[in-house]
């Protein structure tokens, strides 16, 4: 195309206007000037979507981590320790149907997720059960023994 007749597509990146600001809002916006922005409408916004809410606590001898994982089934769960590492995994695989006079809405989620977690020094990865009980995954991990705090007599 010549003369009046020509166009030309111009690509904008809104994020990267962004970075003018990351003086004043670095920590929110990551190393690249997008992470927060990426976290609500990115790819990693979809892969946390999946990933279950954990607690974990802890009491004199054990460690305890639970994951919330509704409508994902026993058997589509996984739990490895590798080194001091614990990881969770699993296939979450869920569909809703709703159907009225003239409408249908169908619902799908379907994907993977995995949740990794490192272990203090004092965790015993010789004592690990886990159990699965409405829809909730608990992961016990024992302490070892020589870990705890021991009161010594002073003798005077």
């Amino acid at each position: 195309m010549t003369g009046n007749n020509e166009r030309s597509v111009a690509r904008r990146d809104p994020f990267a206007e962004l970075a003018e600001w990351r003086p004043l809002f670095g920590p929110l916006f990551g190393r690249e000037g997008r992470g927060l922005l990426d976290e609500i409408w990115g790819r990693s916004a979809f892969g946390r979507a999946l990933a279950p809410s954990v607690d974990i606590s802890e009491d004199d001898g054990h460690y305890v981590v639970s994951a919330e994982l509704p409508g994902t089934k026993r058997e589509d769960v996984t739990v490895e320790l590798q080194g001091d590492v614990l990881t969770i995994r699993g296939e979450k695989r869920n569909e809703r149907e709703e159907k009225k006079e003239k409408r249908r809405f169908v619902e799908r989620s379907y994907g993977t997720f995995s949740r990794s977690f490192t272990l203090p020094a004092d965790a015993d990865g010789e004592r690990v059960s886990a159990s699965f009980k409405d829809g909730v995954l608990t992961v016990t991990i024992g302490k070892r023994a020589e870990a705890k705090p021991r009161v010594v007599d002073i003798k005077g």
